[in-house]
């Protein structure tokens, strides 16, 4: 496993708020921003670009022509736009930020990033942060909000525009990922997630095993059989008492130190090549006090430390 060896940070806003009902979201960006995430960055010695935020047509200037797949249309040309993005920032050697936004998001970040890999031989792994699995399909979902299939659709799973988005498919393969903080999944999301055998830590894990011992078995897996380590954080994976800012709360997540402690865990690693941070949602926060969390997080995993 290569080590993360960039010392500049490229910033990518992702302001989509289409992947999910309820609206807000795509002001996360800018709450992340003004929560001083770059001058945390600064402190830690890197450099820093912002790119600005990706055009996102808002849903009052379209139509939803498939309520199982809401907003496709937009949602792969604007994660079209992200995915290149991204492989361009990975080419110029820097560290993609990306900050949204809903996680559909991640549609676009992991297939930018996984086509960088397959141009550089290199083997990807995905840690998937998250209350949610985000593992349902046209076939299953119970929304029609893509918000909930980006996971299934990189691993192979689901509507075929989505699911061969940017050419090609798998993105990354079950065993190079990891689920942790899930608690609340679909009936019909457990049937995809047996079928492939994609490795889930639920909170339950979480709270017999400890989030140090649950992190330290994951990255050392991925050391063995990963290059580039890909950490899709979504805020609803902290328990809501720590980050109320989020449209799909679901209590019992983890707490202010387990998240801290897994992002220092990754940190020291040195393993970590990419990250992207979703559902931040100002609308349902409490003085911007989930944003603020979230820069934190942000900085926890490219290594502040408390000492």
């Amino acid at each position: 496993m290569k080590k993360s060896q960039t010392k500049v940070v490229n910033i990518i806003g992702f302001p989509m708020d289409l992947g999910a009902d309820r609206r807000g979201v795509d002001m996360g960006p800018s709450a992340v921003r003004i929560a001083d995430l770059q001058e945390k960055l600064e402190v830690l010695g890197y450099k820093v670009i912002d790119s600005g935020d990706i055009n996102i047509q808002i849903p009052e200037q379209q139509k939803v022509r498939n309520p199982k797949l809401k907003y496709l249309t937009e949602i792969l040309k604007t994660s079209q736009k992200l995915a290149k993005k991204v492989e361009q920032v990975l080419e110029k050697e820097q560290f993609p930020l990306c900050i949204g936004g809903d996680h559909s998001m991640a549609l676009g970040s992991i297939a930018g990033i996984s086509s960088y890999c397959k141009k550089h031989n290199l083997e990807l792994g995905v840690i998937w942060i998250d209350a949610h699995a985000d593992m349902n399909t046209d076939k299953t979902t119970p929304s029609g909000n893509i918000h909930g299939m980006p996971l299934a659709a990189s691993l192979g799973l689901g509507h075929e525009k989505l699911v061969n988005f940017y050419g090609f498919s798998p993105k990354v393969k079950p065993e190079n990922c990891a689920l942790i903080g899930t608690r609340s999944i679909d009936e019909l999301e457990k049937i995809n997630i047996k079928k492939i055998g994609l490795p889930v830590y639920t909170m339950s894990e979480i709270d017999k095993l400890g989030i140090h011992r649950v992190i330290s078995r994951i990255l050392k897996q991925f050391k063995e059989k990963v290059d580039h380590i890909h950490v899709s954080f979504d805020l609803d994976s902290v328990d809501p008492t720590v980050a109320p800012g989020v449209g799909t709360p679901v209590p019992g997540g983890l707490s202010f130190r387990e998240t801290h402690l897994l992002m220092e865990a990754i940190a020291e690693c040195g393993c970590m090549s990419s990250l992207e941070v979703t559902e931040v949602n100002p609308i349902l926060d409490d003085k911007n006090k989930s944003a603020v969390f979230a820069s934190g997080v942000i900085a926890s995993s490219m290594g502040q430390r408390i000492l």
